[in-house]
């Protein structure tokens, strides 16, 4: 299967168990990987018959900046459905959600979150 990566996309959001995090907001970077076969796309030079990148990062955008949720699960999964729902040639998709402030104590990078959805038969 053929792979398109949309990498490092950057919002910033109100996503949290935390009141603080609600009202304060914090930044959240997505990686997302579409799987679809991209022959005919290629062999024939046609925007048509592939994934726009534009449309799948608006989709992204829509779904972070656009809602507040509790949990990044809750995040990813949104994504991996609107995905799925818009683009028929994508067989499956890959979404890792990364927080990397999240309001717990301890020295780490980040937290983050990466669930795999393939269409159903």
């Amino acid at each position: 299967m053929d792979k398109i990566y949309l990498n490092g996309m950057e919002f910033y959001a109100y996503h949290g168990v935390y009141e603080e995090e609600n009202k304060l907001g914090q930044h959240f970077t997505v990686d997302l990987v579409l799987e679809a076969d991209l022959k005919e796309a290629a062999l024939e030079d046609n925007l048509e018959k592939s994934v726009n990148y534009a449309d799948a990062y608006a989709i992204v955008k829509d779904v972070v900046e656009g809602n507040t949720y509790d949990l990044v699960e809750t995040i990813a999964e949104n994504i991996s459905l609107q995905v799925l729902n818009h683009f028929a040639i994508v067989d499956q998709v890959k979404v890792k959600v990364v927080k990397p402030n999240p309001p717990i104590p301890g020295h780490y990078q980040s937290v983050a979150i990466e669930m795999t959805r393939r269409r159903a038969e």
